[in-house]
């Protein structure tokens, strides 16, 4: 399996990162990508702020307007197409991710299990999370999907060990805060200790980061990584910098 991991900065609208998606889907394509993987919340950026009035709008339904443009994508350049984005399900929002399979259809979705993608003080009956862990069975192999602090919760990962997927999908939305402020801390403190995450994850972890414009106080840095189940990284993309990473799996 050829996969390409993108990241590119977030536009300001979901037609705008929907069209980027639809770019890069098509250039992974004519690079001979079989599958597609994109951050977390790609179709807005993990903007929320625990306030409903400004969230609700970054949410969309599954399946809704946006999920059909993708499995339009996907179709269209037979590829296996997953990302994250903010679910809106009635008057609830979730940290979600979705995988189209190429014809279009969505063959795993998944609700973020840990709950620390929305403060403790947001309305627990809009601001919700999920408990299941499904698979999809793909003919590359088994598929999961984590989310973010996921990764990062030993019950979770105990449940993805369990499960023994052939491949962890890991989209996440991590910036330049308190306990990383450079690429050269990255490299130094950070990449290592999501590789020693993803060993507890059994299968080849697919990781890639939101990337957000300088100007944000808290920057998304980007980059994408495939970490082996012994933890050895074997492919990375560089921070700060949009683009692709291809590996063939």
């Amino acid at each position: 399996m050829r996969v390409a991991l993108i990241t590119d900065v977030v536009r300001p609208t979901i037609e705008e990162n929907l069209a980027v998606i639809a770019e890069w889907a098509a250039r992974a394509a004519d690079a001979g990508a079989q599958f597609v993987l994109f951050p977390e919340a790609a179709l807005t950026g993990f903007y929320t702020t625990d306030e409903p009035a400004h969230d609700f709008p970054l949410g969309c339904a599954i399946p809704g307007e946006e999920t059909m443009l993708l499995a339009e994508l996907a179709w269209e350049h037979g590829l296996y197409l997953g990302l994250g984005l903010i679910e809106r399900h009635g008057d609830s929002l979730y940290d979600a991710a979705v995988l189209f399979d190429p014809s279009g259809e969505i063959v795993l979705r998944y609700r973020r299990i840990q709950p620390q993608w929305h403060g403790r003080r947001a309305d627990p009956l809009i601001y919700r999370e999920g408990d299941a862990m499904p698979v999809a069975v793909t003919p590359f192999g088994t598929m999961a999907f984590l989310l973010c602090g996921d990764l990062f919760d030993d019950g979770i990962t105990a449940r993805v060990w369990d499960l023994a997927p052939d491949y962890l999908l890991f989209p996440f939305a991590r910036s330049f805060g308190e306990h990383c402020f450079t690429p050269e801390d990255w490299a130094r403190e950070e990449e290592g200790r999501y590789a020693a995450r993803a060993m507890r994850c059994c299968g080849t972890v697919l990781m890639v980061n939101q990337l957000d414009s300088p100007e944000r106080e808290y920057q998304g840095f980007g980059g994408a990584m495939v970490v082996a189940v012994d933890g050895t990284v074997l492919a990375r993309h560089p921070l700060l910098q949009p683009g692709m990473l291809l590996w063939d799996g």
